[in-house]
């Protein structure tokens, strides 16, 4: 319960705006340890979670939804887990900084299952403004305890209605039973308003006019006790003090203030009673006793005539007077204590003492609720006003029903002690969600410039990998081509080495053949045979035989077998056609004509035959 004149005002959202920022909360934000899927869900492979929360908000349960979600094994949206997590977090935020009692926050913290519900079917949209000034108006409870009385069983009855509602829009998948929940509670709050407005005026005035009395009662008792302790007087004058002139003192001062002239006479008529009644003080001068006994009737009638607006009882003032004229005679009085003994006036001369309270020392605690205890055993209770007075603070309920009274020392005593708390000023649901988005959407571009800038990273990797591939192939490249060079190099070298042992073995094999071919022919006498092959491929081989040697030049003459034909060659040529293979040697001189000649005559013995 709050008072009116404290109600908070929410400022204005934009609910365009704010929608905007929790969709993309709802979409681009990444919780650690929530239970994320690992891919994209296609819409018709997304669960339906309304069971599960409408289950939990029937059991009332005191859990976070993101941990119901982790205690199931489903593999819920991304949508689905960002809404767990800003419903908690919207929710957590509120209640601790709504200052509500620990009873009310465990309830109203248990709309998280809904809010999630919510969020996850209509994003941004998911809160009707009727429930964002419900739960702005639920400040008006802040007061609220948990006494066990009538009017902490009517919030109970209400929030035992809230159940009902949700349930419904559950089970309906619609809104409309919160909103008309809502809806009559802010009804029923404005008239309570209306009636709470009266209770806290006529209150005050009942207060104010209260603590005028006490704050007379007090000094006046005060006064006649500050005067009567430790003297012995007449029983008729401390009686006349204690009984009757005590109201005087209350009446002057309840009338015009304790600084008052009227206040002044009636306590210096106080002092000048028991200075006369008092032996002890009034025997030392008896001249004075006469003029103040004989004046001091008059003014007892007048003081008591202005302060009780009558006379006073003639048998009172004749009482008085008597005593008084037996003390000018000198006559002997039974005296007694002033003070009855057994305790039955009480008086506090602190009262005489006081200072008035400046108005900022008061302000800060004024119209502000106030916290004894802890947890669910807290009492809370409204700083409705403090009467200047009596310097007592009036504490109510927040709907203009008194609790008690306190005075301003003790008040400060606990305070300082801190068996007493301020509530800090409540902070309404629409600020509370507009500022918790706006931290939220915060750390979402945080997260997606680390997104991107990741992405960034890794194309920046793969470029960096890529770049590195290519110039580890473009080397490996390099080195199979230095290799397959070098190889090729040493095939080159050994073909080169083959080749030239080839031809070393050649050019040796040359020079024996020339050798062998000069040897050969310089053993070639006259009329030796050669064999020239013919250059034509068709062609027949020419036989010739030396005809003439010149040694002198190298110079050899060949002719055919009839002596003709004749050709000629130089020592060399005939080497190298020997080498070339173009000259054959057949023999040399008489022994191979002898030869040749049988052979011929072979053949031609064989013609004959043949033609016979």
């Amino acid at each position: 319960m709050s008072s009116t004149a404290k109600q908070p005002q929410a400022e204005p959202i934009s609910r365009k705006k704010v929608a905007a920022r929790i969709n993309q909360v709802l979409t681009g934000i990444r919780v650690p340890d929530l239970p994320y899927p690992a891919g994209n869900a296609s819409p018709a492979a997304i669960p339906d979670w309304r069971p599960l929360l409408l289950s939990c908000w029937s059991e009332q349960r005191d859990e976070r939804v993101t941990h119901v979600l982790r205690s199931v094994q489903i593999d819920w949206s991304v949508r689905q887990v960002n809404a767990a997590y800003l419903a908690d977090r919207i929710m957590d935020v509120f209640l601790n900084t709504s200052g509500l009692h620990a009873s009310l926050v465990s309830r109203i913290a248990r709309l998280r299952f809904w809010f999630a519900w919510r969020l996850g079917e209509e994003g941004g949209e998911g809160f009707p403004l009727v429930v964002l000034e419900w739960l702005d108006h639920l400040q008006e409870w802040r007061g609220w305890s948990d006494t066990g009385g009538r009017s902490s069983r009517v919030l109970l009855e209400l929030l035992d209605s809230l159940v009902t509602a949700v349930a419904a829009s559950f089970e309906q998948q619609s809104v409309e039973s919160v909103e008309g929940y809502c809806q009559q509670w802010l009804n029923d709050s404005l008239k309570r308003r209306g009636q709470t407005d009266k209770l806290r005026q006529r209150l005050d005035e009942t207060e104010r006019g209260l603590s005028r009395q006490r704050n007379a009662e007090q000094i006046s008792r005060a006064l006649v006790g500050r005067a009567l302790k430790g003297r012995q007087l007449p029983a008729v004058i401390s009686g006349f003090l204690l009984n009757d002139w005590i109201s005087v003192l209350k009446q002057s001062v309840l009338a015009d203030g304790e600084e008052s002239e009227l206040c002044r006479h009636a306590n210096k008529i106080l002092e000048w009673l028991i200075w006369a009644g008092d032996p002890e003080l009034s025997d030392r001068d008896r001249g004075k006793l006469y003029r103040v006994g004989e004046q001091l009737g008059d003014l007892i009638h007048d003081v008591w005539r202005r302060a009780m607006r009558h006379d006073i009882p003639i048998a009172k003032i004749e009482a008085i007077n008597e005593v008084i004229v037996s003390r000018i005679k000198g006559e002997t009085l039974d005296l007694e204590m002033a003070l009855p003994p057994n305790g039955d006036f009480t008086c506090d001369p602190g009262w005489l003492d006081r200072k008035a309270l400046a108005a900022s020392d008061v302000e800060p605690y004024l119209e502000h609720w106030f916290v004894k205890g802890e947890g669910i055993d807290e009492q809370r209770r409204f700083f409705f006003t403090l009467l200047p007075d009596s310097q007592e603070i009036v504490w109510t309920n927040g709907w203009g029903v008194k609790l008690g009274l306190q005075d301003w020392s003790e008040f400060q005593h606990e305070l300082g002690a801190q068996t007493l708390r301020l509530l800090p000023d409540p902070k309404p649901f629409g600020e509370v969600l507009a500022e918790t988005i706006l931290v939220l959407v915060k750390v979402c571009d945080k997260q997606q410039q680390q997104r991107e800038q990741a992405a960034r990273d890794v194309r920046a990797r793969a470029e960096a990998l890529r770049r590195e591939k290519e110039e580890a192939q473009r080397l490996a490249a390099e080195q199979q081509a230095a290799h397959e060079a070098m190889l090729e190099q040493q095939r080159v070298e050994a073909e080169q080495q083959r080749i030239a042992d080839e031809k070393r073995e050649l050019d040796r094999l040359t020079r024996e053949a020339e050798a062998d071919a000069a040897q050969q022919i310089d053993q070639l006498g006259l009329e030796g045979w050669i064999l020239l092959e013919p250059e034509q491929p068709n062609g027949t081989p020419l036989r010739l035989k030396l005809a003439v040697k010149i040694a002198a030049s190298g110079k050899f003459v060949f002719v055919d077998r009839l002596g003709l034909n004749r050709h000629q060659f130089m020592r060399d040529e005939l080497v190298a056609g020997i080498v070339g293979g173009t000259i054959k040697i057949l023999g040399g001189g008489a022994a191979f004509d002898e030869t040749l000649s049988r052979v011929v005559g072979r053949i031609r013995g064989g013609r004959s035959e043949g033609e016979l």
